[in-house]
């Protein structure tokens, strides 16, 4: 089993996150397996969800979440392994990509590798720096620039 992405995004940042699934898959740890899902949204949805998930009244550029589970503690669907969901503020990454002198295209890849390594089990904010190494050189390997949590150091 590999990694399938589906990436939803409509109305004018569409055409900045083509390629990004096939792109995601293929840049992820090699131990990354099953599907996640992509939404790229207005940055009002996005501080819709970081009010009621981080009581944070902005947006942010990326969350993540990881799958529901019914009662008995197992994911919903049945089949594949699903990663969660991955959702990032359109209008954030084109403003953080244009302060940055990258295209928001860049950025959205900066930020989906950083949400799909969350949904991997990694947290920055605890790990001793494993997230930072791992993304650094996931990174490195793509091409990309600093990635979010170089940017924060």
């Amino acid at each position: 089993m590999s990694l399938k992405v589906t990436v939803l995004s409509a109305g004018a940042g569409a055409a900045q996150s083509r390629g990004l699934g096939p792109w995601l898959a293929r840049t992820a740890p090699a131990r990354a397996r099953g599907r996640v899902t992509v939404a790229i949204v207005p940055d009002a949805t996005m501080s819709a969800l970081n009010k009621r998930f981080r009581r944070v009244d902005e947006p942010t550029d990326v969350l993540s979440f990881p799958p529901v589970r019914n009662s008995a503690g197992s994911r919903l669907d049945l089949g594949e392994l699903d990663l969660g969901e991955i959702v990032i503020a359109r209008g954030v990454a084109r403003r953080q990509a244009r302060s940055l002198g990258h295209s928001t295209g860049v950025e959205l890849r900066i930020l989906a590798l950083h949400g799909l390594l969350h949904l991997l089990g990694y947290d920055h904010e605890v790990d001793n720096g494993r997230m930072a190494r791992v993304e650094g050189r996931l990174r490195r390997r793509a091409g990309l620039p600093e990635g979010l949590i170089a940017r924060s150091s």
